[in-house]
């Protein structure tokens, strides 16, 4: 019995078979999709751009990480940054997210809670920076730059961030297309089929 439920545990966790679609990310993932509707209606954050920042940083892993330092080509104990989970959050602004929010039993490495930290630093991005939650652009340079470093134009000093964010933006819009065609089939977000 405790294999299934360590099997299954794995299922719920695993990233989706089809990362390149939408639609068929929250046809596997009908929790995700339910998260994703939620934060949209809480934080007014398109899923598309959920889900483009999302699988940049971690490619939907939950226990994702960057890599460790290296010396000589040996992996060292420790890691470039405190990053973690499916936002890719260090720890310093995980904790700011937890005392402003008062959402103390938050996880990065659960979906929902994830989403919810990206809905709601775009928010502040958005009312500190200007930066529209639909320009998927600058808020992915504001998320991985942080807001100090959006306003100086750090990004500037990194040509390959610059990519990565075109990169980023283009696919919330391949997202958004897809999620035109399916969304009204994924229904409330709920399992529940009533």
């Amino acid at each position: 019995m405790l294999s299934i439920a360590a099997i299954l545990a794995g299922c719920a966790t695993a990233p989706p078979r089809d990362q390149e679609n939408a639609c068929a990310i929250f046809r596997e993932k009908s929790d995700w999709y339910e998260a994703s509707v939620d934060v949209e209606k809480k934080y007014g954050l398109p899923l598309q751009v959920q889900l483009a920042i999302m699988r940049q940083e971690s490619s939907f892993k939950h226990n994702a990480k960057p890599p460790r330092e290296t010396f000589l080509g040996i992996p060292l104990w420790w890691r470039k940054s405190s990053a973690y989970g499916y936002a890719q959050v260090k720890d310093k602004t995980w904790d700011w997210y937890k005392s402003k929010t008062g959402n103390w039993l938050a996880s990065r490495d659960d979906y929902e809670d994830a989403v919810d930290f990206m809905g709601w630093y775009t928010t502040i991005s958005q009312r500190t920076l200007g930066i529209s939650k639909w320009d998927t652009y600058n808020q992915y340079l504001a998320y991985h730059e942080g807001h100090g470093g959006w306003k100086r134009k750090t990004y500037n000093k990194k040509p390959w961030l610059i990519k990565v964010a075109r990169r980023v933006d283009n696919q919330a819009r391949t997202y958004g297309s897809q999620l035109k065609s399916c969304r009204s089939s994924l229904g409330s977000g709920s399992w529940w089929p009533f």
